[in-house]
C-alpha cells in the first residue's frame, strides 16, 4: 500500500512541475532515470506512461534482457531489463524488480513499439538549465545515445535516444 501511495505522490508532483512548467513556458526536456550505477535521460516526447514494477509472464526461448511480457493498463508490453540490454547479460538474470523503487517506463506510442523499460529509479524531469556542461557522445557508444550532459553535482546523464534504439535490430531480436 506505501508503495501505491509513493507512486501517487511521485505522479502528482510530476504532474504539478509539467503544469508549473507550462504556465512558466519552460518544458521539461528529459525523464532522468537510474539504471544501476548509470545515469541516462529519454527524451519526453519518447517515453510514455511510468507504471509500478509488476511481474512478467516469461517468454521462452528470448534473450536474457527481455523480462516476459506484462499487462500494464489493459495493454500487452514486453519488457526490457535496461541494464542487461546495455551492459551485457546479468550474472544472475533479473527476472524481478531489484528493489522497491524500480519502475516501468513504457516507449510512447508514437514509436509504435509496445516495450516497457525496466529502471531502477525514477529521477525527476530534468531541462537545459539542470545542468553544467554537455559533451557529445563517445565514438564508440551505440548509435542511440545522444549527448552526455553533467548536473551541478558532477554527476554525468547519458541521453537515450528510444527511437532509434526501438529501431535496432539488437532490440527487436528477442530469440536467444
Amino acid at each position: 500500500m506505501a508503495n501505491r501511495q509513493a507512486l501517487k505522490d511521485l505522479q502528482i508532483r510530476l504532474a504539478e512541475r509539467l503544469q508549473l512548467a507550462r504556465t512558466e513556458g519552460v518544458a521539461p526536456s528529459w525523464l532522468a532515470v537510474e539504471v544501476g550505477a548509470n545515469h541516462y535521460l529519454f527524451s519526453m516526447a519518447q517515453a510514455g506512461e511510468i507504471f509500478p514494477w509488476v511481474s512478467t509472464h516469461p517468454v521462452p526461448y528470448t534473450k536474457s534482457w527481455f523480462l516476459g511480457v506484462a499487462n500494464l493498463r489493459g495493454g500487452l508490453f514486453g519488457v526490457v531489463d535496461l541494464e542487461s540490454h546495455l551492459t551485457g547479460p546479468a550474472a544472475v538474470p533479473r527476472r524481478a524488480a531489484p528493489n522497491k523503487e524500480s519502475m516501468l517506463v513504457t516507449l510512447n506510442a508514437s514509436l509504435e513499439v509496445n516495450c516497457a523499460l525496466l529502471v531502477d529509479r525514477l529521477a525527476g524531469m530534468r531541462n537545459q538549465k539542470a545542468f553544467t556542461a554537455f559533451a557529445p557522445k563517445l565514438p564508440e557508444s551505440p548509435d542511440y545515445f545522444g549527448n552526455r550532459y553533467t548536473d551541478h553535482a558532477g554527476v554525468v546523464w547519458q541521453e537515450i535516444d528510444l527511437q532509434l534504439l526501438a529501431q535496432q535490430s539488437s532490440f527487436l531480436t528477442l530469440g536467444a
